[in-house]
């Protein structure tokens, strides 16, 4: 297992510091203050309490470097989704540091922590949470006209993504016009508009068949290929695992191994020695 219970390899540094440069800016316009887009130090999260109290995260540290893809796999239950609410500012650990571009979380409230990932944040999840009223670009803009003066609507991002997505001709269409491949490059075009540090995306496959899967998924590796986008996606698919320059495997909430670049038969093989 590597030095850190995350994907700080030298070789996975080294790609992110070179798509970062090709990249050629700072994310949200802000100077970067540190070489990682996510750090986790120490992260603990219990749910419940008392008797009842389960411990979903077991003091796990993870860095991930801009630029770079990297998967979360683990059995049911073992702390996937706590580790993508904690590293994004969902929810706070009970102990630990999370940091997103530099930025200790710790410290904020919760409107200066709302702040943040509006502006240095993406999601994508399973479900494309689409408004059925508005046309696929209303869908797109809506983050940043939701924020008003903090965020300025940039026509020629907009164009870029439309392009980029493939959405170019369907702009117009509301989300029951679309299919559901569609609708899931609408909400990671969604994402994207404000230039976020971070895209965390839960399940984006989980409810698209595979060619749409696979457009999808190949739509992600772009973003990090091309632009230096940094993605951190939540998956129980070896296949949509194996797009990812790494894959942080998690048993009972600890980070057990760390996969790089590894195929498909190679990630589910081991998650079947995890019991997944």
């Amino acid at each position: 297992m590597d030095k850190h219970a995350g994907v700080g390899t030298r070789r996975y540094e080294e790609d992110g510091a070179a798509r970062s440069r090709a990249r050629g800016r700072a994310g949200a316009g802000q100077a970067r203050r540190s070489p990682w887009a996510v750090r986790l130090g120490g992260v603990t999260k219990s749910h419940g309490s008392g008797r009842a109290a389960v411990t979903a995260l077991d003091e796990v540290t993870a860095e991930l470097p801009y630029g770079t893809f990297t998967a979360v796999m683990g059995p049911s239950g073992s702390g996937k989704s706590t580790f993508l609410h904690c590293a994004s500012g969902l929810e706070r650990p009970d102990r630990g540091t999370v940091e997103i571009a530099g930025h200790d979380l710790g410290p904020l409230n919760e409107r200066q922590r709302t702040e943040l990932r509006r502006e240095r944040v993406g999601f994508v999840f399973q479900g494309f949470h689409l408004l059925p009223a508005l046309t696929a670009e209303q869908n797109i803009t809506l983050p940043v006209r939701l924020a008003g003066r903090r965020l300025r609507l940039d026509s020629g991002r907009l164009e870029e993504l439309l392009t980029r997505t493939g959405l170019a001709d369907r702009r117009k269409h509301r989300p029951g016009e679309l299919s559901g491949g569609q609708q899931q490059r609408v909400a990671i075009a969604r994402a994207l508009i404000a230039r976020p540090e971070v895209v965390f995306a839960d399940e984006p496959t989980g409810a698209l068949d595979t060619a749409s899967a696979r457009d999808v998924l190949e739509l992600l590796r772009q973003l990090v290929d091309d632009v230096g986008q940094t993605v951190l996606m939540v998956t129980h698919d070896p296949v949509a695992a194996s797009y990812a320059d790494a894959v942080l495997l998690l048993a009972d909430g600890r980070v057990t191994d760390v996969l790089h670049r590894a195929p498909a038969e190679a990630i589910a093989e081991r998650m079947t020695r995890l019991g997944a």
